[in-house]
């Protein structure tokens, strides 16, 4: 009886162990290195506001975002002055040789019709398309053939799954990722949880579904809020970087990555938060060789994957 019993224990550990095994190895499979561990660059930050209350960008906010075409980086952010009762929210654009060194394309905004922050930028078909908050939160559309002279296309008609208007309010930080003919919108509301919408026109998008997609919690690191930064798609799935905050009041934000197979229904990696300590809005830009990840707020940090060679150099 006894040896029947330690029997049964062993095989149990055995069934726990091959399990936990099993399961780490499909979190490896699904969440590689390369895409969720990232160490910061020496020189850290790589661009932040100007800390001059004359100049209209005293201060950057929220998500910029970062296209690297031919040899030039372009990165769009947003600007303010913070001293001052002046505190719209502006368009920036500064360029870079090699994505560390910035320079001011010039020094004003590039777009002063409307307030635009948390701006995704998604090239097709030789044009630029912007989905950006403006004021209130409300997600608008700007396009553009240069990348510094942007068109406002008016808000977002965003509907529910029967047709109907959403309700009025916030619907902020839009990502967007585009596949074959369709236009894939996630969007959060007062930051609580993302909805996903899409649209074949981009004039009328509809909720795929009227419930979230991705929710707050039940994690301790995003127990309080969750906005989408950027979707990339690797190896055939789909990977979600998001922000996400711990706290009731907002006070410190992270970077973190979820995974889905149908952009529908997302896993929130275990190893969450992949940055922390309030660097937010996070998006990854292929450099040729390697993913680097950049958080964009409060100010821009560059992060190099952990396993790359090149960090052996930039991290002596």
């Amino acid at each position: 009886m006894i040896k029947t019993s330690f029997l049964l224990v062993l095989a149990t550990l055995c069934i726990v162990s091959c399990t936990t095994n099993t399961e780490k190895q499909e979190v490896k499979n699904r969440f590689p290195k390369k895409l969720v561990s990232f160490e910061p660059y020496r020189g850290n930050p790589v661009f932040a506001g100007t800390a001059d209350s004359a100049t209209w960008d005293e201060k950057i906010r929220e998500r910029g975002f970062i296209l690297k075409e031919d040899s030039t980086y372009f990165m769009w952010y947003t600007g303010y002055k913070n001293s001052t009762g002046d505190q719209i929210k502006y368009l920036g654009l500064a360029t870079s040789p090699d994505g560390i060194s910035w320079k001011r394309f010039r020094d004003k905004p590039i777009h002063t019709s409307i307030w635009v922050e948390d701006m995704c930028v998604v090239k097709s078909g030789g044009q630029y398309y912007m989905f950006a908050e403006s004021k209130d939160d409300v997600a608008h559309l700007l396009t553009s053939s240069d990348k510094i002279n942007w068109t406002d296309r008016g808000g977002l008609d965003i509907r529910l799954k029967d047709g109907k208007p959403i309700s009025t309010g916030p619907r902020g930080t839009p990502a967007v990722w585009k596949e074959e003919d369709t236009w894939y919108l996630f969007y959060e509301r007062n930051d609580v949880a993302v909805w996903l919408a899409t649209s074949k026109d981009m004039k009328t998008w509809t909720n795929v579904q009227d419930e979230p997609v991705l929710n707050t919690g039940p994690e301790k690191y995003d127990q309080f809020a969750v906005a989408m930064n950027q979707i990339i798609k690797y190896n055939g799935l789909y990977y979600a970087y998001y922000h996400a905050s711990a706290f009731k009041d907002w006070r410190e934000w992270s970077t973190n990555v979820a995974v889905s197979e149908d952009l529908l229904h997302w896993q929130k990696y275990p190893g969450n938060p992949i940055i922390r300590d309030n660097r937010s809005s996070g998006i990854l830009v292929p450099d040729g060789s390697a993913y680097r990840m950049y958080t964009m707020h409060p100010d821009v940090n560059l992060y190099y994957p952990s396993d790359t060679a090149r960090n052996r150099e930039v991290f002596p």
